[in-house]
């Protein structure tokens, strides 16, 4: 492993899942604007996740359409026709 390319100013950061709302703290070196106030009082960066491991299909078992840009709708309003086909 390479010497001096690690970063050696971790600290603790607050991560949070937006589609559930799970947070969970771990030391990184990810920078945010954003802060946080957790259950002991203390104030931490947040960074916020479009999806975590509470959140995603492989870990729980649950198949969920993450789309926060509705490009899952455009798709299949355009298909719509094929997939109505496939369905008889």
């Amino acid at each position: 492993m390479k010497k001096g390319i690690h970063p050696e100013t971790y600290r603790l950061v607050a991560f949070r899942d937006m589609s559930n709302g799970h947070t969970f703290l771990t030391r990184s070196t990810a920078s945010s604007r954003e802060t946080v106030t957790l259950e002991d009082g203390i104030e931490y960066p947040l960074v916020k996740l479009e999806i975590s491991n509470t959140s995603h299909p492989f870990y729980t078992g649950k198949m969920k359409l993450v789309d926060t840009a509705g490009r899952v709708d455009k798709f299949m309003n355009r298909y719509k026709s094929h997939f109505d086909k496939k369905k008889k």
